[in-house]
């Protein structure tokens, strides 16, 4: 009997810590009809790939985990034009559905942790210019991710104040790089004073050590006693309330998530007496990716990575991503 044509893939087959993690041999995918098959050179992590390995949510498997990635075309599938063999492009993650949902790859199905994935046509671009495959892995789904809470939700404008929180991770550099882009002004946070440091050569306007510094009043110095304008929520329960104490009359405050916990405090005296918005705001549409690659593509922001690991210590990645060490995305490479 023929054996069947096998590639390099990490999967799980269980709910679990890093060592569920197995680099194994998995089935060659193929093209069908309206996909291109890529050639995986660089995948990044998100917390994302966190959550789907600790059962949060939990998905069939084995499932092969990564929704960023970055390669060059292999093959595409019938009724394909404008890729060749051989072209550098990158994955835009979310494939949205003919009633409007999003499905994120690696969540929804199998991922960009292996040396080869086909996915929709719609979904690939040409890597811009200048920007490496570790670059391009690095920025699609958390740049989707800050444009989608900025531009489309916020409505963020030139010259408006933005505070973002944590900055080690890839939402709020990504956020920090949008914002610069667009011309507003940035307050940055983080418990580690190398990370703020790195943030100010990033282009941060102010930064303040949210463990020993006094994040409501580096904001009210800095804004002349306003408040931010935009706050860029991923935190939760450890942060919300100083969200709204912190952000100005007619505030937005847009939330992709919540590490530390879903349910703090409403507070609600906060959102009526400052007449406040609050924005949910999950991932991204085709055009937030186009938004986002736009300004990759002109060079008016840049990802930022952290390290980049072979693919074969995609344990020690997820550990480091668990333990908040990084600054960026942490980027895996893959075997040519």
């Amino acid at each position: 009997m023929d054996s069947v044509p096998a590639v390099k893939a990490v999967r799980i087959h269980e709910d679990g810590g890093p060592d569920v993690l197995v680099l194994e041999d998995v089935p060659d995918p193929v093209a069908g009809p309206g996909e291109v098959l890529i050639r995986v050179r660089a995948s990044a992590l998100n917390h994302l790939d966190v959550w789907i390995r600790k059962g949060l949510p939990s998905v069939p498997k084995p499932r092969i985990l990564g929704a960023d990635g970055a390669g060059v075309v292999e093959a595409v599938g019938e009724g394909v034009v404008g890729f060749d063999p051989g072209d550098r492009v990158v994955i835009n993650p979310g494939i949205e559905t003919a009633n409007g949902s999003i499905q994120v790859i690696g969540e929804h199905g199998d991922g960009t942790n292996a040396e080869l994935i086909a996915v929709p046509a719609t979904n690939v671009y040409p890597i811009p210019d200048g920007l490496s495959f570790e670059e391009a892995a690095a920025f699609p789904l958390v740049f989707e991710t800050a444009y989608r809470m900025l531009v489309t939700r916020a409505r963020m404008q030139e010259g408006e104040w933005v505070l973002l929180w944590g900055i080690g991770s890839g939402v709020s550099t990504a956020g920090l790089a949008i914002a610069r882009a667009l011309g507003a002004r940035t307050i940055v946070t983080s418990s580690i004073d190398a990370k703020l440091e790195r943030a100010r050569e990033l282009g941060a306007d102010v930064t303040v050590n949210h463990a020993d510094g006094d994040v409501k009043e580096a904001v009210r110095e800095a804004t002349a006693g306003h408040g931010v304008d935009v706050v860029v929520e991923h935190v939760g329960e450890a942060t919300w309330r100083t969200s709204l104490d912190v952000a100005g009359r007619g505030g937005r405050i847009a939330v992709c998530g919540a590490t530390s916990g879903p349910n703090p405090l409403a507070a609600l005296h906060r959102v009526w007496w400052k007449e406040l918005t609050i924005l949910g705001s999950t991932m991204g549409t085709k055009a937030d990716f186009e938004g986002a690659y736009d300004l990759v593509a002109s060079g008016r922001a840049r990802p930022v990575v952290d390290v980049v690991l072979p693919l074969d210590d995609i344990r020690a990645a997820h550990a480091r991503l668990e333990s908040g060490e990084q600054l960026g995305k942490i980027v895996l490479t893959v075997p040519a």
